[in-house]
């Protein structure tokens, strides 16, 4: 019997506040054996990233603690291991990819550097030796044009291209154990089947094990060879995978594989008044160089897109990471530049100042990916959703605009008497509902929804589906939905565009398009999200 690379037993974690104490993970155990992937599956809060951070001992300590267990790699108790013995696992034998790149990545430094300091620091490599290891690994994680990427900066980079930079420092000291906290949560189906397929290409190649983190089980069906299911800081079933999803045992196994959006959008009405109009839309960014920096080419962002939207009707825009998708919704709420004609409510504004606009801001909101990123945390929840109401809706005294404030959060599904509350005190998916609250109290036609459900678990997805629904149903609101999950915009789109580079490859009924595309690229993306075995990776790189 061959011992596993990674063992632990009984591992327990309490966090420590003033004179509290809560445990966040209670007596788990698993193994990892040499070349396995063992995904730990659960929802937000769950303890799965806490159990993974135990591992490397990256807690926030002295405030966690490990009130008991162990955690043996290669037989040694990492718990027990001296900060020198630590550094020395860190980075070498056992590296960590993070669910948020942009937060882990140096934003100071070009991404040259950020690889090239773990190669100097564990190998000693430089100058040339070190640019050449460099430029493999950034082929390895699919960078297009790796020497162009060398200098660029987090910033410059879409989400996937900074999550495969993240990828690509992972596995550049060739890493005994892989942990992968979420890797592919905000990814585009494409990009997402690319790295689980490199995931499991180097796993198959160096013999390297993984354990791979994760809220979405389609996920785990293709890459994990056996399964830990975990919920309130306990592993509440584990088995091959295989056998976890032919036969779930426990009720909240069953629960997270019953969680997935359903449920059909409402059928469009060709006689409702179109709401947002937009006739060859190009936003085209200078590329500068030389010393009077002069425009030497053009990044076509968006370039010559074409749509109609009705009332209760809801446009889809899917295409992978850096295609143009929330440039388009940016250009159609007119908070960035544009050339074309964009037509909101019958009136032409793709000349109005930023003053004309203001005045139409009310009738045309957005939903943000990230819920934590934008909303502020020095507000509570009632001051967030009201700050709308207090520019376009003056008149309102106090008590109205506190009534309407209620009515909103009421409306999303949250209890009112948490409007005194902050955005921290709230879950993921809450957030997101509070969210939702600030557009919709302004009650307006137009709502652009971009990418709001990526960040979320599988069963608050599909609560937020229903939500946005019932919403666009009640109010007769046109939604433009930009999203990657292909899953979630079968729900809810009735059209659909799909975006690459910048252009239309595919536009029509939404039901056509899922049943029938006739574009290869489509048929990729249909693939990734469906049947990622079935993905056509060679159309997706041309």
């Amino acid at each position: 019997m061959i011992d596993p690379i990674l063992s632990v037993r009984d591992l327990s974690v309490a966090f420590h506040q003033g004179g509290n104490t809560s445990i966040a993970v209670d007596s788990i155990s698993f193994d990892i054996k040499r070349g396995e992937t063992v995904a730990l599956v659960g929802e937000s809060g769950s303890g799965k990233s806490v159990s993974a951070n135990s591992i490397l001992k990256l807690l926030p300590y002295p405030s966690a603690s490990h009130p008991g267990g162990e955690i043996r790699f290669n037989g040694k108790d990492l718990l027990k291991a001296s900060d020198a013995e630590l550094r020395q696992v860190r980075g070498n034998d056992i590296t960590m990819i993070f669910q948020e790149p942009m937060t882990s990545l140096n934003p100071l430094h070009p991404i040259e550097r950020q690889i090239g300091e773990i190669l100097e620091l564990h190998q000693g490599l430089e100058g040339a030796a070190a640019r050449t290891r460099i430029l493999e690994l950034l082929n390895q994680v699919g960078i297009r044009e790796p020497e162009k990427r060398l200098g660029a900066y987090p910033h410059e980079l879409s989400g996937g291209q900074r999550q495969r930079v993240m990828i690509a420092m992972a596995l550049a000291n060739r890493p005994e154990l892989l942990i992968a906290d979420e890797p592919t949560t905000a990814l585009d189906v494409t990009v997402q089947a690319q790295i689980l397929e490199l995931l499991k290409k180097l796993k198959d190649e160096h013999g390297m094990s993984m354990l791979f983190i994760t809220h979405d089980l389609g996920i785990v069906r293709k890459i994990a060879d056996r399964v830990c299911v975990m919920t309130k800081g306990k592993i509440v079933e584990t088995g091959p995978t295989a056998e976890i999803f032919a036969n779930p045992q426990h009720a909240y196994t069953r629960h997270l594989l019953a969680s997935e959006p359903r449920g059909n959008p409402p059928a469009s009405d060709p006689s409702k008044p179109i709401v947002m109009e937009a006739d060859d839309v190009k936003v085209w960014f200078p590329i500068k160089a030389g010393f009077l920096r002069k425009v030497v080419d053009h990044v076509k962002a968006v370039d010559g897109i074409d749509l109609q939207l009705r009332a209760g009707q809801t446009l889809g825009v899917v295409g992978e990471s850096g295609s143009g998708k929330t440039t388009l919704g940016l250009a159609l709420t007119r908070l960035i530049s544009s050339k074309g004609r964009i037509a909101f409510v019958g009136k032409d504004i793709n000349a109005y100042s930023f003053r004309e606009m203001r005045p139409l801001r009310n009738r045309m909101q957005v939903v943000f990916q990230d819920p934590y990123g934008s909303l502020s945390p020095r507000m509570s929840v009632a001051d967030i959703i009201a700050e709308g109401l207090k520019i376009h809706e003056r008149a309102l005294s106090d008590d109205e605009r506190d009534a309407r404030v209620s009515a909103a959060l009421e409306e999303v599904g949250l209890d009112a008497a948490t409007r005194w509350r902050y955005p921290h005190e709230f879950s993921g998916g809450q957030r997101q509902r509070v969210a939702i609250a600030r557009a919709m109290v302004l009650k307006p036609k137009f709502v652009m929804l971009d990418e709001p459900t990526s960040a979320l678990d599988m069963s608050v997805q599909a609560q937020v589906v229903d939500l946005l629904r019932d919403l666009q149903q009640k109010h007769d609101l046109a939604y433009l939905f930009i999203s990657h999950d292909l899953k979630v915009v079968r729900a809810l789109a009735n059209e659909m565009i799909v975006m690459r580079m910048g252009k239309v490859v595919e536009q029509g009924p939404a039901e056509r398009i899922f049943n029938a595309p006739q574009e290869d690229y489509t048929k990729a993306l249909m693939a990734a999200a469906f049947n990622l075995e079935a993905v056509n990776l060679t159309a997706i790189r041309q």
